[in-house]
């Protein structure tokens, strides 16, 4: 049944197995240094659909149904699906996934959705609630742009700071049996806000919330600073990143060398122009979905600390004069 380590960690010991993962992304991130991981690429914006936002429930429809695919199973095989998006009433999951009939718990964690939802799935399975769950989310570069700053129309120029929303849908299934890699801690974060305002430094506002999350983590299990291959945070960007890197040296803790961040991974920089680099929830969902499983699969990684980060503002709040909110999950996959 687990085995609670603090107030935020709890040690899986049963270790969940991540049985098949899947990845489906837009144009500008299949041209990126991660392209050849994706299971498809996706050239069309609307991905057939009449609108931005139909197409990213496509995305994620078609997500979920290679991860039942890759996995050999059916949708009477699943007992809950764990998603969410960045769209109000997170309406990309639960168009996308309507007609499955699974018992659905839509998730609202902004960019951390990956994290969040992947923690709750392993809990279920873990509990003995579950043999399966699917964990999904999506975002869309058109959509978010439509609903958080500006349409595509405006042509409003982007601040230095600024990250580039990921097209696309990633996600996994979790369940008891397996030779896969295997959640083996959560880390559940806490809203930390330092009062930044700033909606086009995303990165800024998170890096704080991944800080104290990666901070519990380590405080909580006693794992030496090492222990792991890779730490990952979400979508902090290149300036988060640096950030992130700054407040975990002023708490003791050193992870150079072994730390990345999905929204700096996802893109090429300067050939492809994305400012501080990528962001949404398909930013992390994308990279765990395509590139980090496939490592952890081949043993070219074995061991990762999984950090999906989250601003959880809304274009209202904003108006109202509100900072920005952020959180920050830590989800333990390893190769037992």
């Amino acid at each position: 049944m687990g085995t609670r380590l603090g107030k935020h960690t709890v040690r899986l010991d049963s270790k969940p197995v991540i049985q098949s993962w899947a990845a489906i992304v837009g144009a500008k991130e299949g041209h990126g240094p991660l392209g050849s991981y994706f299971d498809e690429i996706i050239e069309d914006e609307y991905f057939g659909e009449e609108t931005f936002e139909k197409g990213e429930s496509k995305f994620l429809r078609e997500t979920f149904g290679k991860i039942l695919s890759k996995g050999e199973v059916s949708t009477g095989d699943i007992q809950y699906i764990f998603a969410g998006d960045l769209l109000n009433q997170c309406i990309a999951a639960s168009f996308g996934i309507r007609e499955t009939e699974i018992p659905f718990y839509g998730l609202y964690g902004a960019c951390s959705t990956m994290a969040e939802s992947l923690s709750l799935g392993s809990f279920m399975v873990e509990g003995g609630f579950a043999e399966r769950a699917v964990c999904i989310t999506s975002s869309h570069f058109c959509s978010a742009e439509k609903q958080f700053r500006y349409p595509l129309e405006f042509g409003n120029q982007r601040t230095p700071t600024s990250q580039w929303t990921v097209t696309g849908s990633g996600g996994v299934m979790v369940g008891k049996a397996g030779d896969g890699p295997r959640v083996t801690h959560v880390t559940t974060g806490k809203i930390v806000d330092m009062g930044i305002t700033d909606a086009n430094d995303m990165g800024t506002a998170m890096a704080p919330a991944a800080c104290d999350t990666i901070t519990a983590h380590f405080r909580e299990t006693n794992l030496p600073l090492n222990y792991y291959d890779l730490i990952v945070t979400g979508d902090l960007g290149w300036h988060g990143k640096n950030i992130c890197l700054q407040l975990l040296e002023e708490n003791g803790i050193s992870v150079r060398g072994f730390y990345e961040d999905c929204g700096v991974m996802i893109y090429d920089q300067q050939i492809q122009k994305t400012d501080c680099g990528g962001s949404g929830c398909a930013c992390s969902a994308t990279v765990l979905g395509g590139y980090l499983l496939d490592k952890l699969s081949k043993r070219e990684l074995n061991k990762i600390l999984f950090v999906a980060t989250g601003a959880l503002h809304s274009p209202l709040s904003l108006q109202q004069g509100e900072s920005i909110p952020a959180i920050a999950h830590a989800v333990s996959i390893e190769m037992i």
